[in-house]
């Protein structure tokens, strides 16, 4: 390599190519990206590295240094971005006040008498925390501690009781709020509103396939998931007061991106206020406040860093032009689109075995995103002339959608699987080899639901085309 080259601003050469075959670098930069990954790089640091690369090997040194500077700080003033550490907030806080368990236990008291009632409400209270959450991890961590012990104690199978915790934490990538939805906005230029807003029913329907999973299984093996005893109807009125704070954030945010009174960074902000001043009510003090920042931080900053580290690949590839390189060739292959949709997404089981799923977003889309919108008609198509019969917008939150479920599915497949991870970890008790296992029903439930939001689209279109 010729360092006065690298530093005068002319093509460095690491790969001897220079500026004939732009495609090509970018094919061999993924290609080291994956096996950074695949070894056990962290993708912040992979991506970051081989973008500087690629963008040195493209532009040269100073066209390089320039992006890279201006990267950080473009995305990180983004108004929508403030979105992310609100809705983190809000799930710490809202753990820390004791408004989980009050959550679970009115889980418990309404749903705990059916076969397997303790992990369908395990399901359902993990989809109400994702509600306040966006955070899937979060949302695991949290229910390792509240819901995995209550289901040990009631005779549950291990690997049951560990599976549905790992599998129901993902249920906050789809539902709003949704950290990984506001990202998946932020790459494809997309409206944050009408994005978490589709992702609310089919949130809701992945919950309830994963309950029908569940019921069917204790059925046929009752001692797997036994039910517990059956309450009075006294009981469960007198456990809906523990939920009201809960709900009143879901009516919060769901409103405001509904009518818009609000834009959806101001609902979370004013969700989190209001989850502050409820547990303030229930008795948090300082000590328990001071945790909930600190965890609200390191996760924030996590996601922060990932997000500049990606982005630094993501421009790489803009200037590689690989994306249109792509968008052509898939459009050469003159096949069904729906064929070609399910080709890319099992594309994304592979990869989501060896990443993360923010980070598995974050460095396919640029690719990805724009072969599928020119597989519908373009940016311009309308309903009546598109592949997928939609316009380009309904088309790119239909596809947004679906691609965070397949993140979601990343979040427990092996070797990665994040949230097996953590329930793994904070219930050290439990073989990995135990929940991995667990794990296994609710894939299958997360390919009948993926199956379900492509045959009948209107489940995630419907509400963003009522929003005003």
């Amino acid at each position: 390599m010729n360092i006065e080259a690298l530093f005068s601003g002319a093509p460095a050469g690491f790969f001897g190519i220079g500026y004939s075959d732009p495609a090509l670098v970018a094919i061999i930069c993924m290609g080291i990206l994956l096996g950074l990954v695949i070894i056990g790089t962290r993708v912040v640091f992979a991506a970051g590295i081989v973008g500087i690369i690629g963008m040195v090997e493209l532009i040269g040194w100073h066209g390089a240094v320039g992006n890279i500077g201006a990267i950080p700080h473009s995305k990180s003033v983004s108004f929508v971005l403030g979105l992310i550490p609100m809705f983190i907030l809000i799930g710490f806080l809202a753990f820390h006040a004791g408004m989980t368990k009050q959550l679970f236990e009115a889980s418990k008291v309404w749903i705990g008498w059916v076969p397997g009632g303790l992990a369908v409400a395990t399901v359902f209270a993990t989809a109400g925390f994702a509600a306040v959450s966006g955070a899937s991890t979060a949302t695991t961590a949290v229910f390792s501690r509240v819901a995995i012990p209550e289901m040990l104690k009631a005779g549950y199978d291990r690997k049951l009781a560990a599976g549905v915790v790992a599998a129901g934490g993902t249920l906050a990538s789809l539902i709003p709020p949704s950290a990984i939805l506001v990202i998946y906005a932020i790459i494809v230029e997309e409206s944050v509103g009408a994005l978490l807003l589709a992702g609310f029913l089919p949130g809701i329907f992945s919950a309830a396939v994963y309950a029908a999973i569940i019921i069917l299984w204790a059925k046929f093996n009752p001692d797997a998931g036994p039910a517990v005893r059956g309450y009075s109807w006294n009981e469960r009125i007198r456990s809906l007061p523990g939920v009201l704070p809960i709900a009143a954030v879901i009516a919060i945010i769901v409103s405001a991106i509904y009518t818009g009174w609000a834009a959806p960074t101001e609902a979370g902000a004013l969700g989190a206020f209001v989850v502050l001043v409820m547990a303030w009510i229930n008795g948090m003090r300082w000590k328990t406040l001071k945790a909930a920042l600190m965890e609200t931080s390191r996760l924030v900053v996590m996601i922060f860093s990932l997000i500049w580290g990606v982005l630094i690949f993501g421009r790489f590839l803009g200037f590689s032009g690989l994306p249109e390189t792509v968008s052509v060739w898939i459009l050469s292959w003159e096949a069904d689109p729906y064929l070609v949709l399910v080709a890319i997404l099992l594309g994304y089981v592979v990869l989501g075995m060896f990443m993360d799923a923010i980070g598995l977003l974050l460095l396919t889309l640029p690719v990805v995103y724009p072969a599928v919108m020119a597989l519908n008609g373009g940016m311009d198509v309308t309903a009546a002339d598109s592949a997928f019969g939609m316009s380009a917008t309904q088309a790119s939150i239909w596809f947004g959608i679906i691609v965070v479920k397949m993140a979601e599915v990343c979040l427990i497949t092996p070797p990665i699987g994040i949230n097996c991870f953590v329930v793994s970890g904070v219930r050290p008790d439990i073989a990995l080899s135990d929940v991995f296992r667990g794990v296994g029903l609710f894939f299958v439930a997360d390919v009948l639901t993926i199956i379900g939001l492509i045959a009948f689209p209107g489940i995630i279109t419907w509400l963003p085309a009522m929003m005003n």
